[in-house]
């Protein structure tokens, strides 16, 4: 993962901060691409404990929806498929 610091926030982009403060924003582009925005705690020692990040993951209802969404798509390979994309044929 990148870490960007920021020397100025623009106000469109603290609006999207304060409303990740709070809870998960899915950002969708015009080209179709889908960004998540969360803010985590650096400091807080919960956060670093897996199996709460996963309860805290699956509590999160658009990153829910999201995946659900993702898992019905059509475009699916083969596990054949996949290993002559990957070379792994024997």
């Amino acid at each position: 993962m990148k870490t960007v610091e920021l020397t100025r926030v623009g106000d469109a982009v603290e609006e999207l901060l304060d409303l990740a403060t709070d809870a998960g924003v899915l950002l969708r582009l015009p080209n179709g691409k889908v960004f998540f925005l969360r803010a985590v705690a650096e400091d807080d020692a919960e956060d670093s404990d897996f199996a709460d990040e996963i309860a805290r993951t699956r509590q999160n209802s658009v990153l829910m929806e999201l995946l659900e969404a993702r898992s019905q798509e059509q475009s699916r390979v083969t596990a054949e498929e996949a290993r002559r994309r990957l070379g792994l044929d024997t």
